[in-house]
């Protein structure tokens, strides 16, 4: 009896530290769930359809603007990009005062579009040509996903958002 109660107890202890092993550390689940991040980041540059969307912005006449609350993004396809971004700064010629024109809206076929892995981001550049105005964009995406967006215009100073990067959410009509 004695035998038999030493070898149960022996078989619950390897029992119990089979287990422990098995479970993963949060360190190995964070890097885990880095390397997942990772892939969808680079499944959506790869495929050329993804948004940005801007948590704050700075242009060179004004400081950082918080834009967590003012809808905003650009969407990103191969064949169309779509803008509704804010814009904080002075217009040059083009531009009406008091106009309906208040930020950077506008669509498009892009041009050039091309995407460039660097050693610790893409780097994701081309240009749309709106209705009154020229856009240069320039946007660079971390592996995590968090991202830079610069649009040059020939009617506005140069501005630029901080954000991240998605995938397409389907438009409301």
């Amino acid at each position: 009896m004695k035998i038999l109660k030493s070898v149960i107890l022996v078989l619950l202890c390897f029992n119990v530290l089979i287990g422990y092993s098995q479970q993963k550390t949060k360190k190995q689940l964070r890097i885990e769930k880095k390397v997942a991040k990772e892939k969808e980041i680079e499944k959506l540059i790869n495929a050329k359809e993804f948004q940005f969307v801007a948590r704050n912005s700075n242009s060179p006449s004004f400081r950082m603007i918080d834009l967590s609350i003012i809808p905003n993004y650009i969407r990103f396809k191969t064949d169309f990009i779509k803008s509704e971004m804010p814009f904080f700064g002075r217009g040059f010629s083009g531009l009406g005062y008091g106009g309906s024109d208040t930020g950077l809206k506008f669509e498009g076929v892009p041009e050039n579009f091309t995407v460039k892995k660097n050693k610790k981001e893409y780097s994701v550049k081309t240009s749309v040509k709106g209705k009154q105005d020229n856009f240069d964009i320039t946007l660079s995406v971390s592996f995590e996903g968090s991202a830079t967006l610069t649009i040059i215009s020939n009617n506005r100073e140069s501005i630029s958002y901080f954000g991240e990067i998605s995938a397409l959410e389907e438009e409301k009509k």
